[in-house]
């Protein structure tokens, strides 16, 4: 696997990876990450394209599952403590 690209964010680093024929985009923040993987052959324009698929929009809905996914791991974390 290797790195193609970062995408500057100020709430998350977001890296695109390129393996086996497929972007994999990964959004990190903190302890959590999300990844999302992509064929290369659905993807118009390569690398430019799948930052074209990144916007806002998109970006504001992982960091929207960062915040139910720390929720959960918090509330089972206290459940056995």
């Amino acid at each position: 696997m290797r790195v193609l690209a970062e995408l500057p964010h100020p709430d998350c680093k977001i890296t695109i990876f390129g393996m086996n024929q497929k972007f994999i985009v990964k959004f990190e923040q903190g302890t959590l990450e999300q990844s999302y993987k992509l064929a290369e052959a659905d993807v118009v324009g390569g690398v430019n394209g799948v930052f074209e698929m990144l916007d806002e929009e998109f970006i504001q809905q992982v960091i929207g599952l960062f915040a139910e996914m720390r929720k959960a791991i918090i509330g089972t974390y206290n459940k056995y403590q």
